[in-house]
Protein backbone atom coordinates (compact mmCIF):
# COMPACT_ATOMS: atom_id res chain seq x y z
CA UNK A 1 0.00 0.00 0.00
CA UNK A 2 1.20 3.66 -0.55
CA UNK A 3 2.41 5.36 2.43
CA UNK A 4 1.54 9.24 2.16
CA UNK A 5 3.26 10.73 5.57
CA UNK A 6 1.30 13.64 5.75
CA UNK A 7 -2.60 14.65 4.87
CA UNK A 8 -4.11 17.75 2.68
CA UNK A 9 -5.01 19.51 6.25
CA UNK A 10 -1.71 18.44 7.75
CA UNK A 11 0.11 20.41 4.61
CA UNK A 12 -1.96 23.18 4.28
CA UNK A 13 -1.04 23.97 8.06
CA UNK A 14 2.63 24.01 7.17
CA UNK A 15 2.21 26.46 4.27
CA UNK A 16 -0.09 28.71 6.54
CA UNK A 17 3.09 28.41 9.18
CA UNK A 18 5.60 29.07 6.45
CA UNK A 19 3.27 32.24 4.86
CA UNK A 20 2.58 30.83 1.68
CA UNK A 21 -0.37 29.57 -0.54
CA UNK A 22 0.91 26.57 -1.96
CA UNK A 23 3.96 24.29 -2.12
CA UNK A 24 5.12 26.01 -5.72
CA UNK A 25 5.07 28.85 -4.19
CA UNK A 26 8.17 27.43 -1.89
CA UNK A 27 10.26 27.15 -5.28
CA UNK A 28 9.42 30.66 -6.56
CA UNK A 29 13.48 31.61 -6.11
CA UNK A 30 14.15 28.80 -8.58
CA UNK A 31 14.04 29.97 -11.81
CA UNK A 32 10.99 29.22 -14.01
CA UNK A 33 13.15 27.32 -17.00
CA UNK A 34 15.20 25.35 -14.23
CA UNK A 35 12.44 23.68 -11.89
CA UNK A 36 11.37 21.47 -14.97
CA UNK A 37 14.31 21.52 -17.43
CA UNK A 38 14.05 19.07 -20.82
CA UNK A 39 16.78 16.81 -19.89
CA UNK A 40 18.42 15.62 -23.66
CA UNK A 41 19.27 12.56 -22.26
CA UNK A 42 20.69 9.55 -25.34
CA UNK A 43 18.48 6.77 -25.06
CA UNK A 44 18.61 3.89 -23.13
CA UNK A 45 21.28 0.95 -23.58
CA UNK A 46 21.04 -2.69 -22.60
CA UNK A 47 23.01 -4.54 -20.09
CA UNK A 48 25.18 -6.10 -22.46
CA UNK A 49 25.82 -2.52 -24.87
CA UNK A 50 26.52 -0.84 -21.43
CA UNK A 51 28.83 -3.20 -20.05
CA UNK A 52 30.73 -2.71 -24.13
CA UNK A 53 30.44 1.24 -23.71
CA UNK A 54 32.02 1.11 -19.94
CA UNK A 55 34.85 -1.42 -21.30
CA UNK A 56 35.55 1.31 -24.40
CA UNK A 57 35.88 4.19 -21.62
CA UNK A 58 37.88 2.47 -19.17
CA UNK A 59 40.40 1.00 -21.71
CA UNK A 60 41.41 4.88 -22.36
CA UNK A 61 42.57 4.75 -18.74
CA UNK A 62 46.23 4.58 -17.67
CA UNK A 63 46.27 1.83 -15.07
CA UNK A 64 48.71 1.43 -12.24
CA UNK A 65 49.19 -2.28 -13.32
CA UNK A 66 50.77 -1.40 -16.62
CA UNK A 67 52.00 1.62 -15.67
CA UNK A 68 54.91 3.15 -13.50
CA UNK A 69 53.53 5.75 -10.96
CA UNK A 70 54.91 8.27 -10.08
CA UNK A 71 52.15 10.37 -8.91
CA UNK A 72 51.04 11.07 -4.94
CA UNK A 73 49.47 13.99 -4.05
CA UNK A 74 47.16 12.74 -1.72
CA UNK A 75 46.32 9.23 -2.96
CA UNK A 76 48.97 6.23 -3.50
CA UNK A 77 49.71 3.49 -4.95
CA UNK A 78 51.04 0.66 -1.73
CA UNK A 79 50.70 -2.45 -2.44
CA UNK A 80 47.58 -4.05 -0.93
CA UNK A 81 47.88 -8.08 0.30
CA UNK A 82 45.53 -10.35 -0.99
CA UNK A 83 44.05 -11.74 2.00
CA UNK A 84 42.68 -8.24 2.16
CA UNK A 85 39.99 -8.23 -0.82
CA UNK A 86 39.60 -11.59 0.15
CA UNK A 87 38.58 -10.88 3.79
CA UNK A 88 36.65 -7.72 3.40
CA UNK A 89 34.82 -9.21 0.14
CA UNK A 90 32.98 -11.34 2.57
CA UNK A 91 29.14 -11.36 2.59
CA UNK A 92 28.68 -9.88 6.26
CA UNK A 93 30.96 -7.66 5.93
CA UNK A 94 30.21 -6.24 2.42
CA UNK A 95 26.90 -4.54 3.40
CA UNK A 96 28.50 -3.09 6.35
CA UNK A 97 26.29 0.04 7.77
CA UNK A 98 26.18 1.81 11.33
CA UNK A 99 25.26 -0.68 14.05
CA UNK A 100 22.64 0.73 15.41
CA UNK A 101 21.41 -2.27 17.38
CA UNK A 102 24.28 -3.64 19.20
CA UNK A 103 22.67 -6.86 20.08
CA UNK A 104 23.33 -7.83 16.66
CA UNK A 105 25.71 -5.97 15.15
CA UNK A 106 28.54 -7.75 17.69
CA UNK A 107 30.88 -8.69 15.25
CA UNK A 108 30.64 -5.29 12.86
CA UNK A 109 31.90 -3.66 16.17
CA UNK A 110 34.06 -5.50 17.22
CA UNK A 111 35.61 -4.89 13.67
CA UNK A 112 35.26 -1.10 14.40
CA UNK A 113 36.87 -1.60 17.91
CA UNK A 114 39.83 -2.70 16.37
CA UNK A 115 40.36 -0.38 14.27
CA UNK A 116 39.86 2.13 16.55
CA UNK A 117 42.36 0.86 18.93
CA UNK A 118 44.96 0.54 15.62
CA UNK A 119 44.50 4.32 15.07
CA UNK A 120 45.35 5.13 18.80
CA UNK A 121 48.23 3.26 18.47
CA UNK A 122 49.50 4.68 15.23
CA UNK A 123 48.48 8.32 15.58
CA UNK A 124 49.61 7.73 19.53
CA UNK A 125 46.72 9.16 20.60
CA UNK A 126 43.87 8.11 23.58
CA UNK A 127 41.14 7.81 21.70
CA UNK A 128 39.72 7.35 17.73
CA UNK A 129 36.48 7.61 16.61
CA UNK A 130 35.19 5.41 13.38
CA UNK A 131 35.09 7.17 11.07
CA UNK A 132 34.76 10.23 8.50
CA UNK A 133 34.43 10.38 4.83
CA UNK A 134 37.92 11.32 4.36
CA UNK A 135 40.74 13.04 5.13
CA UNK A 136 39.44 16.00 3.82
CA UNK A 137 36.46 16.05 5.93
CA UNK A 138 37.83 14.67 8.90
CA UNK A 139 40.19 17.70 9.07
CA UNK A 140 37.44 19.81 8.78
CA UNK A 141 35.92 18.36 11.34
CA UNK A 142 38.90 18.95 13.07
CA UNK A 143 38.45 22.75 12.77
CA UNK A 144 34.96 22.75 14.06
CA UNK A 145 35.82 20.05 16.74
CA UNK A 146 38.55 23.24 18.51
CA UNK A 147 35.82 26.00 17.91
CA UNK A 148 33.42 23.91 20.04
CA UNK A 149 36.44 22.87 22.71
CA UNK A 150 37.99 26.37 22.97
CA UNK A 151 34.99 28.62 22.58
CA UNK A 152 37.24 30.17 20.25
CA UNK A 153 36.51 30.95 16.16
CA UNK A 154 39.66 31.53 14.25
CA UNK A 155 41.42 28.81 12.55
CA UNK A 156 45.19 29.07 11.23
CA UNK A 157 45.67 27.39 8.60
CA UNK A 158 49.46 27.48 6.53
CA UNK A 159 48.80 27.00 2.26
CA UNK A 160 51.60 23.63 3.04
CA UNK A 161 48.22 22.30 4.01
CA UNK A 162 46.66 19.74 0.99
CA UNK A 163 44.52 22.38 -1.26
CA UNK A 164 41.76 19.95 -1.51
CA UNK A 165 41.24 19.72 2.21
CA UNK A 166 41.86 23.26 2.99
CA UNK A 167 38.75 23.78 0.57
CA UNK A 168 36.84 21.38 2.38
CA UNK A 169 37.71 23.33 5.70
CA UNK A 170 36.16 26.59 4.55
CA UNK A 171 32.93 25.04 2.70
CA UNK A 172 32.41 23.46 6.42
CA UNK A 173 33.51 26.30 8.24
CA UNK A 174 32.47 29.16 6.84
CA UNK A 175 28.54 28.86 7.27
CA UNK A 176 29.40 28.68 11.16
CA UNK A 177 30.73 32.09 11.31
CA UNK A 178 34.13 30.34 11.80
CA UNK A 179 37.54 32.69 10.03
CA UNK A 180 40.00 30.11 8.24
CA UNK A 181 43.30 32.83 7.61
CA UNK A 182 45.82 31.32 5.37
CA UNK A 183 49.43 31.81 5.12
CA UNK A 184 52.26 30.95 2.75
CA UNK A 185 54.46 29.64 5.42
CA UNK A 186 54.33 27.96 8.95
CA UNK A 187 56.96 30.75 10.39
CA UNK A 188 53.84 33.49 9.42
CA UNK A 189 51.16 31.51 10.77
CA UNK A 190 53.16 31.03 13.97
CA UNK A 191 53.37 34.69 13.89
CA UNK A 192 49.48 35.10 13.59
CA UNK A 193 48.78 32.99 16.67
CA UNK A 194 46.44 35.12 19.57
CA UNK A 195 44.24 34.72 22.19
CA UNK A 196 41.73 34.55 19.81
CA UNK A 197 42.83 31.38 17.79
CA UNK A 198 41.18 28.17 18.16
CA UNK A 199 43.51 25.74 16.37
CA UNK A 200 46.79 25.58 14.31
CA UNK A 201 45.98 23.18 11.68
CA UNK A 202 49.09 21.23 9.84
CA UNK A 203 50.19 18.74 7.30
CA UNK A 204 52.81 15.98 8.22
CA UNK A 205 54.40 15.63 5.81
CA UNK A 206 53.09 18.66 4.27
CA UNK A 207 51.59 18.60 0.63
CA UNK A 208 55.43 19.11 -0.78
CA UNK A 209 56.69 16.12 1.13
CA UNK A 210 58.30 18.43 3.73
CA UNK A 211 58.83 16.58 7.28
CA UNK A 212 58.35 18.88 9.66
CA UNK A 213 59.29 19.34 13.53
CA UNK A 214 55.90 19.02 15.12
CA UNK A 215 56.86 19.58 18.91
CA UNK A 216 57.83 23.48 18.53
CA UNK A 217 54.86 24.36 16.58
CA UNK A 218 52.58 22.50 19.59
CA UNK A 219 54.58 24.55 22.03
CA UNK A 220 54.05 27.11 20.13
CA UNK A 221 50.59 26.91 19.60
CA UNK A 222 49.32 25.56 23.34
CA UNK A 223 51.55 29.26 24.45
CA UNK A 224 48.55 30.85 23.22
CA UNK A 225 45.74 27.71 24.55
CA UNK A 226 44.99 26.87 21.42
CA UNK A 227 44.69 23.62 19.99
CA UNK A 228 47.71 21.58 17.80
CA UNK A 229 45.84 19.39 14.85
CA UNK A 230 47.56 17.08 12.50
CA UNK A 231 46.81 15.66 9.43
CA UNK A 232 49.56 12.74 9.25
CA UNK A 233 50.37 10.28 6.31
CA UNK A 234 49.75 7.23 7.96
CA UNK A 235 52.21 5.04 6.36
CA UNK A 236 54.60 7.56 6.96
CA UNK A 237 53.48 6.86 10.91
CA UNK A 238 55.72 3.72 10.14
CA UNK A 239 59.15 5.38 10.62
CA UNK A 240 57.98 8.92 11.63
CA UNK A 241 57.40 10.06 15.39
CA UNK A 242 53.51 9.67 15.69
CA UNK A 243 51.41 13.21 15.92
CA UNK A 244 50.34 12.54 19.77
CA UNK A 245 54.09 12.29 20.23
CA UNK A 246 54.54 15.40 19.63
CA UNK A 247 52.26 17.36 21.25
CA UNK A 248 48.95 17.18 18.91
CA UNK A 249 45.83 17.88 20.70
CA UNK A 250 44.05 16.01 17.38
CA UNK A 251 45.72 14.28 14.66
CA UNK A 252 43.75 13.23 11.46
CA UNK A 253 44.74 11.11 8.10
CA UNK A 254 43.23 10.09 5.22
CA UNK A 255 43.16 6.00 5.37
CA UNK A 256 43.43 5.27 1.59
CA UNK A 257 47.19 4.21 1.88
CA UNK A 258 46.33 1.40 4.56
CA UNK A 259 44.55 -0.82 1.96
CA UNK A 260 42.97 0.86 -0.72
CA UNK A 261 43.26 1.27 -3.84
CA UNK A 262 44.18 5.11 -5.49
CA UNK A 263 39.82 4.36 -7.49
CA UNK A 264 39.41 7.80 -8.65
CA UNK A 265 39.98 9.36 -5.38
CA UNK A 266 37.35 7.49 -3.60
CA UNK A 267 35.74 6.00 -1.94
CA UNK A 268 37.97 6.50 1.23
CA UNK A 269 37.84 6.62 4.55
CA UNK A 270 38.91 9.29 7.37
CA UNK A 271 41.05 9.15 10.48
CA UNK A 272 40.16 10.76 13.18
CA UNK A 273 41.66 10.54 16.89
CA UNK A 274 42.44 13.20 19.26
CA UNK A 275 43.48 13.26 23.76
CA UNK A 276 40.99 12.01 25.80
CA UNK A 277 39.60 15.18 27.38
CA UNK A 278 37.84 16.34 23.93
CA UNK A 279 36.24 12.97 23.15
CA UNK A 280 32.34 14.39 24.22
CA UNK A 281 33.63 16.81 21.17
CA UNK A 282 34.45 13.73 18.85
CA UNK A 283 32.30 13.54 15.86
CA UNK A 284 31.09 10.34 13.93
CA UNK A 285 30.60 7.00 15.50
CA UNK A 286 32.80 5.71 18.74
CA UNK A 287 32.31 1.74 19.85
CA UNK A 288 32.85 0.40 23.89
CA UNK A 289 33.89 -2.39 25.39
CA UNK A 290 31.46 -3.38 28.07
CA UNK A 291 30.33 -6.30 29.83
CA UNK A 292 26.77 -8.19 29.20
CA UNK A 293 24.49 -9.42 31.69
CA UNK A 294 26.57 -12.47 31.67
CA UNK A 295 29.56 -11.05 32.09
CA UNK A 296 30.64 -11.99 28.87
CA UNK A 297 32.82 -9.11 26.33
CA UNK A 298 30.51 -7.07 24.65
CA UNK A 299 30.34 -3.90 22.14
CA UNK A 300 28.35 -0.85 21.87
CA UNK A 301 28.26 2.49 20.17
CA UNK A 302 28.70 5.35 22.87
CA UNK A 303 28.71 9.13 23.41
CA UNK A 304 25.92 9.23 20.89
CA UNK A 305 24.53 12.19 23.00
CA UNK A 306 26.50 14.10 20.49
CA UNK A 307 24.79 13.16 17.63
CA UNK A 308 22.02 14.81 15.76
CA UNK A 309 19.63 11.92 16.15
CA UNK A 310 19.36 12.68 19.80
CA UNK A 311 20.96 16.51 20.29
CA UNK A 312 19.18 17.79 16.91
CA UNK A 313 20.83 21.30 16.52
CA UNK A 314 23.22 21.15 19.25
CA UNK A 315 24.65 18.12 17.95
CA UNK A 316 28.60 18.28 17.79
CA UNK A 317 28.45 15.91 14.23
CA UNK A 318 26.44 15.68 12.26
CA UNK A 319 28.32 12.26 10.61
CA UNK A 320 24.90 9.99 10.54
CA UNK A 321 26.85 6.93 9.33
CA UNK A 322 30.71 5.12 9.58
CA UNK A 323 32.85 4.62 6.71
CA UNK A 324 32.57 0.83 8.00
CA UNK A 325 33.48 -1.21 5.08
CA UNK A 326 36.84 1.21 4.47
CA UNK A 327 37.66 1.12 8.16
CA UNK A 328 37.40 -2.82 7.83
CA UNK A 329 39.41 -2.77 5.01
CA UNK A 330 42.38 -0.26 6.75
CA UNK A 331 42.27 -3.00 9.74
CA UNK A 332 42.53 -6.20 7.40
CA UNK A 333 45.47 -4.18 5.75
CA UNK A 334 46.97 -3.29 9.06
CA UNK A 335 46.69 -6.68 11.01
CA UNK A 336 48.21 -8.46 8.14
CA UNK A 337 51.24 -6.37 7.44
CA UNK A 338 51.68 -5.79 11.78
CA UNK A 339 54.07 -3.31 12.73
CA UNK A 340 57.58 -4.60 11.07
CA UNK A 341 55.77 -4.23 7.96
CA UNK A 342 54.25 -1.18 7.70
CA UNK A 343 57.91 0.16 9.25
CA UNK A 344 59.45 -1.74 6.17
CA UNK A 345 56.41 -0.66 3.46
CA UNK A 346 57.64 3.39 4.95
CA UNK A 347 61.14 2.51 4.70
CA UNK A 348 60.97 1.67 0.99
CA UNK A 349 59.03 4.66 0.11
CA UNK A 350 61.39 7.04 2.02
CA UNK A 351 64.80 5.41 0.32
CA UNK A 352 63.31 4.77 -3.14
CA UNK A 353 62.40 8.46 -3.10
CA UNK A 354 65.26 9.92 -1.77
CA UNK A 355 67.07 7.79 -5.20
CA UNK A 356 64.81 8.98 -7.66
CA UNK A 357 64.60 12.74 -6.11
CA UNK A 358 69.22 12.49 -5.76
CA UNK A 359 69.26 10.94 -9.88
CA UNK A 360 66.98 13.86 -11.03
CA UNK A 361 68.79 16.49 -9.29
CA UNK A 362 71.84 15.44 -11.15
CA UNK A 363 70.71 16.47 -14.35
CA UNK A 364 70.72 19.31 -16.20
CA UNK A 365 67.83 21.54 -16.12
CA UNK A 366 65.85 20.16 -13.30
CA UNK A 367 66.46 20.96 -9.19
CA UNK A 368 65.33 20.50 -5.91
CA UNK A 369 62.75 23.43 -4.59
CA UNK A 370 63.09 22.11 -0.79
CA UNK A 371 66.48 21.93 1.24
CA UNK A 372 64.45 20.03 4.34
CA UNK A 373 64.20 16.38 5.27
CA UNK A 374 61.06 14.99 3.60
CA UNK A 375 59.76 11.25 3.10
CA UNK A 376 58.57 10.26 -0.23
CA UNK A 377 57.29 13.01 -1.73
CA UNK A 378 59.21 15.84 -3.41
CA UNK A 379 59.53 19.02 -5.42
CA UNK A 380 61.47 19.07 -8.83
CA UNK A 381 61.38 22.78 -10.54
CA UNK A 382 62.25 22.67 -14.38
CA UNK A 383 63.49 25.28 -16.73
CA UNK A 384 60.51 26.80 -17.47
CA UNK A 385 56.29 26.23 -17.41
CA UNK A 386 57.26 25.08 -20.87
CA UNK A 387 58.80 22.21 -19.41
CA UNK A 388 56.30 20.61 -17.79
CA UNK A 389 54.30 20.15 -20.47
CA UNK A 390 57.23 18.58 -22.59
CA UNK A 391 57.80 16.49 -19.55
CA UNK A 392 54.24 15.32 -19.10
CA UNK A 393 53.78 14.64 -22.85
CA UNK A 394 57.49 12.43 -22.77
CA UNK A 395 56.25 10.45 -19.74
CA UNK A 396 52.87 9.78 -21.22
CA UNK A 397 54.54 9.01 -24.43
CA UNK A 398 57.00 6.37 -22.23
CA UNK A 399 54.19 4.91 -20.43
CA UNK A 400 54.77 6.17 -17.23
CA UNK A 401 52.69 8.48 -14.76
CA UNK A 402 54.84 11.51 -14.28
CA UNK A 403 54.77 13.88 -11.75
CA UNK A 404 51.70 16.05 -10.32
CA UNK A 405 52.18 19.66 -11.79
CA UNK A 406 52.20 22.30 -8.58
CA UNK A 407 51.11 25.13 -10.65
CA UNK A 408 47.37 24.03 -10.79
CA UNK A 409 47.08 24.39 -7.33
CA UNK A 410 50.19 27.20 -6.47
CA UNK A 411 51.04 29.64 -9.34
CA UNK A 412 54.24 30.11 -7.94
CA UNK A 413 55.41 26.49 -8.60
CA UNK A 414 54.06 27.01 -12.06
CA UNK A 415 57.43 25.43 -13.42
CA UNK A 416 57.62 22.24 -10.72
CA UNK A 417 56.22 19.23 -10.27
CA UNK A 418 55.50 16.72 -7.01
CA UNK A 419 56.96 13.37 -7.61
CA UNK A 420 56.18 10.56 -5.13
CA UNK A 421 57.77 6.93 -4.67
CA UNK A 422 56.09 4.13 -2.78
CA UNK A 423 57.30 0.29 -2.50
CA UNK A 424 55.71 -0.68 -5.72
CA UNK A 425 58.59 1.79 -7.59
CA UNK A 426 61.43 -0.50 -8.72
CA UNK A 427 64.84 0.41 -9.51
CA UNK A 428 64.26 0.04 -13.27
CA UNK A 429 61.22 2.10 -12.76
CA UNK A 430 62.68 5.11 -11.23
CA UNK A 431 66.04 5.13 -13.68
CA UNK A 432 63.51 4.93 -16.58
CA UNK A 433 61.71 7.90 -15.45
CA UNK A 434 65.32 9.41 -15.04
CA UNK A 435 65.73 8.80 -18.63
CA UNK A 436 62.89 9.91 -19.46
CA UNK A 437 63.53 13.48 -17.59
CA UNK A 438 67.17 13.43 -19.18
CA UNK A 439 66.12 13.61 -22.88
CA UNK A 440 63.56 16.20 -22.51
Amino acid sequence: MNYVPHSDVERQAMLESLGVKSIEELFEVVPQQLRFPQLNLPKALSELEATRLMTRLSAKNQNLVEHPCFLGAGAYNHYIPSVVAHMAGRSEFFTAYTPYQPEVSQGTLQAIYEYQTMMGELFGMDVSNASMYDGASALAEAAIMAVNATKRTKIILPRSVHPDSRAVVKTYTEPQGIEVVEFDTLDEALNALDEQTAALLVQQPDFFGQIHELQALADATHAKKALFVVSAYPTALGLLKPPGDCGADIAVGEGQPLGMRPSFGGPYVGIFTCRSQYVRNLPGRIVGQTLDKKGKRAYVLTLQTREQHIRREKATSNICTNAGLVALIVTIYLSTMGKQGLRQVAEQSYHKAHYAAEQIAKLDGYELVFDGPFFNEFVIRCTSSRSIEQVGAACEAAGILGGYPLGKAYPQYADSLLFCCTETNTREEIDALVEVLGKV
